[in-house]
């Protein structure tokens, strides 16, 4: 055999791959400390809070300070101390909150309120689209806010998260509703909703097969009713079917046959909602006349106008009315009925946006980063951002990202 040649540059390798060696290290994002507002809902019946005592501490734990004013948990059944024992800073003035960097409440600001807000601040909240006015988000531009909407935050999938967390609660909760208003201490005609074995069962007439209408559904059917569901969309009934896990019966909307579903039912729930603007009313002032004597309405997008020709806003104090023989249920803030429930589900919204927007340094580093938090921009720095909105209040809108990359 001939003799083995050595390679010296074979031992430098080994050599070379048992030193130590450098790695480049990502540089830590520099945490910026929020100071964050919650201050007490004055609209009516109001009851929300947008974030619980648990997640106040979460959140100052990370490095922000949140000052709430005085009572604005006691709707939801949080006391001062619960948040006080959080470590929130708490106040016994709407003006002192206001001198947050950013405001984060449920219902959109009051004329009152809105004269606290001061310029580069930033206003979480909802909108309420049917409400607003051009005079009324005029006011907000002058003030040179940045003001974000509930209807327009999307997460990273492309869904719409508080609006779903909401709907989900409305869904849910309109059935429960529907059995107490069947029942007899709330006039209705004295029925157990779903039944029992040897009776026909409860008859839901479900409008809309979106979140709402899903979650309608499925709450119906774990109490024995029979739900018959209608859409515009085959892909939304086919979705909800395929959720549900079950056959329903379902249909487009085609007036013959809702008319004759409703003229059969005991509740009839209109959960049908439109990205902007109205809801379609679908339910004419004749059909609601053919409905049986004292069955229900329950109109839970009453917030969007209403999808019943017979609606009129009520509120909890005063839920219903009669009208044609049929019992109405038109409140626009079924969540606020469960405020607790609803607290907690914003809270689990905002936790995780609050940590990562104080990680990323910035509000603007936070907009570039996250594609969902910036569709939910619709004024910045006294612009108006939103298209559709300036489209039917028929004010000139701008692009966000245009005014970003202008250091605008």
């Amino acid at each position: 055999m001939g003799e083995t040649t050595h390679n010296p540059f074979s031992d430098l390798a080994k050599e070379v791959e048992l030193r130590t060696q450098e790695k480049l290290l990502p540089l830590a994002k520099k945490k910026h400390g929020l100071r964050l507002g919650i201050p007490k809902e004055t609209t009516y019946q109001e009851n929300r809070v947008p974030l619980s005592p648990l997640s106040v501490n979460l959140i100052i734990h990370n490095g922000s300070e949140v000052v709430i004013e005085s009572n604005a948990g006691a709707g939801a059944n949080f006391s001062d101390a619960d948040y006080a024992k959080a470590g929130a800073i708490i106040v016994y003035s709407a003006a002192e909150v206001y001198k947050s960097e950013i405001i984060l409440k449920v219902a959109p600001p009051t004329e009152s309120e809105i004269n606290y807000l001061v310029p580069n601040q930033i206003l979480v909240s909802a909108l309420q689209l049917t409400n607003i006015s051009e005079q009324y988000i005029k006011r907000l531009m002058d003030k040179k806010i940045i003001a974000i909407a509930y209807e327009f935050m999307r997460d990273n999938s492309g869904a719409l998260p508080i609006i779903r967390a909401m709907s989900e609660i409305a869904g849910r909760a309109s059935v429960l509703i529907a059995a107490e208003f069947l029942a007899n201490n709330n006039f209705g005609k004295g029925e157990l909703l779903g039944g029992i074995p040897g009776l026909q069962p409860t008859e839901i007439v479900v409008l809309g097969a979106g979140a709402v209408g899903e979650y309608a559904t499925r709450a119906g059917l774990g109490l024995g009713a029979h739900v018959r569901v209608f859409d515009h969309s085959l892909y939304k009934l086919r979705r909800l079917e395929a959720n549900i896990g079950q056959r329903i019966y379902s249909s487009t909307l085609i007036p013959q046959v809702l008319a004759k579903a409703l003229s059969h039912c005991d509740v009839a729930i209109g959960a049908m909602r439109s990205p902007e603007g109205r809801s379609p009313c679908i339910v004419t002032e004749e059909m609601v006349m053919a409905m049986r004597p004292k069955s229900l309405l329950i109109d839970v997008s009453i917030d969007q106008g209403g999808c019943f020709e017979t609606s009129e806003v009520t509120n909890h104090k005063h839920p219903t009315f009669e009208k044609h023989g049929v019992i109405h249920y038109c409140v626009p803030n079924i969540p606020s009925r469960f405020s607790r429930t609803a607290s907690y589900a914003l809270s689990n919204v905002f936790t995780h946006l609050l940590i990562e927007w104080g990680e990323e340094g910035s509000f603007k580093e936070l907009l570039w980063a996250q594609k969902g938090i910036r569709r939910g921009v619709y004024i910045y720095k006294g612009h108006l951002t939103n298209t559709s909105l300036g489209n039917r209040l028929n004010i000139k809108s701008k692009d966000l990202d245009f005014l970003l990359a202008g250091n605008a």
